[in-house]
Parts: structure tokens; sequence; C-alpha cells
């Protein structure tokens, strides 16, 4: 539209917002409607943990978040096409449903400040455990950040990633503990702090082509993680 008027993206903007009084919408699944308990606990863990980073007892190069994702080979509709301008009284824009059926892989990433840390698909029909969360996902981030900080070592990590079912097992926490790494809390229903969650995985989806099999999609998505 700036090319077609010659006008700023800002004149623009105020001529489709005040004068037109259309507002923008993306359609979105909202998980779940918090609790003022619930909404509470929020600000409590996020202050605990912005005082540790303020204070220098933590230091964002040291935290490594991550979370897993489903991956469709093919996309038929990407989350920036899912804006639209509507009038204050039209509905917001549907969204088509890819099918149950259509192709995809789950996707477990880790990355920090510095790039991507772990990247791992998970084979079809495999379930996600706390086991195959260890096995699979913990031990080899662990040897990667090992060999990328031999002199440091992993205690000084701090991972972050959501309260998922196998995230959350004792015995992952075992293991973690084991290795001498503090979890960094993270409160319940909240994938808006989760930053695989409110950006990353919505950024690759964008940006990676179609791709036609498991392999194929590893392989990009490996390739524009580091391309970041």
């Amino acid at each position: 539209m700036e090319v077609q008027t010659g006008f700023s993206h800002g004149t623009i903007h105020r001529i489709i917002s005040d004068h037109l009084n259309l507002k923008k919408l993306t359609a979105r699944y909202i998980p779940k409607q918090l609790t003022d308990s619930q909404k509470a606990e929020r600000v409590r863990i996020c202050k605990e943990n912005l005082e540790k980073f303020e204070s220098g007892a933590w230091r964002l190069c040291d935290v490594i978040t991550g979370d897993e994702s489903w991956f469709y080979h093919k996309h038929i509709g990407r989350k920036l096409s899912n804006s639209a301008w509507v009038s204050r009284n039209d509905p917001p824009p549907t969204v088509v449903r890819q099918s149950p059926y259509a192709p995809k892989t789950l996707m477990i990433i880790f990355f920090k400040s510095t790039g991507p840390v772990f990247i791992h698909h998970v084979e079809r029909e495999q379930t996600i455990d706390h086991r195959y969360y260890i096995d699979n996902c913990l031990e080899p981030l662990i040897d990667n950040i090992k060999r990328q900080r031999p002199t440091c070592g992993v205690q000084s990590i701090k991972p972050h990633y959501d309260n998922g079912r196998p995230h959350v097992h004792k015995e992952v926490s075992n293991y973690l503990e084991s290795e001498g790494i503090t979890i960094i809390k993270h409160p319940l229903y909240s994938p808006d702090l989760a930053p695989c969650d409110f950006w990353l995985f919505d950024f690759i989806k964008q940006n990676i082509p179609d791709q036609s099999d498991s392999e194929l999609l590893h392989q990009a998505v490996s390739d524009f993680m580091n391309s970041l």
C-alpha cells in the first residue's frame, strides 16, 4: 500500500484505523483463561526470575530455552495470512485448519542467545514420555553444551521450557539436578512467556519452504536456525 499510494506506513495506518474505523485482528488459538490466582503466580514467578537477572545471579547468555511443535510438510495458511482488517462489529477472520492426515513432523528445538543448541525430529508414531525426553533430548543437549563450553561446563546454564508432562517429570528434574543444572521456573498456561511459542516456531514456519519428508524438513529448519 505504501508503494501504491505514496503514503507513509503511519499515515496509512491512521487512515485505516481512524477514518475507516477498521481494526486488525489475527485469528489465534487461546489455550486457557487464567484465574486470578494463576495470574498472581505469573507475576510472582516473573518478578523472581527478573530479580535474579538484574542482580547478576543469572545471565541471559546462560539461558537455553526449548519446546516442541508440529511442522507440516506443506503449509496451507500461515499466521500472517490469518490477519485481516475488519469493521468494529465484524467477526474475526476464520482459519483453515490442516487435515489431521496431512504429513507433519514433531520438531524439538533448543536455542540460546547465540543460536541453536540442539534440533531433533521425532520419528513417526513415537511417543514422547519423560524417558524419551531425557535420552533423546536432554542428554544430547547437555553433551552439545559440554562440547561448546569445555571450560565452563554446564552448571551455569539455565534451561527454560513450559510445563508439559515430560518436562516436569520427577526423573527429568533429578537428571538435571545430577548435572548441577537449575531450571528456570515457568508459570502454568503461559505460552506467551515461552520464546518458542510466542516467537520462534511461527517465525520458522513463516520462512521455510514446503518439504517432502521429515529429513528434508529437519535440514530446512536447521539451515534457517543457523542463519539467524
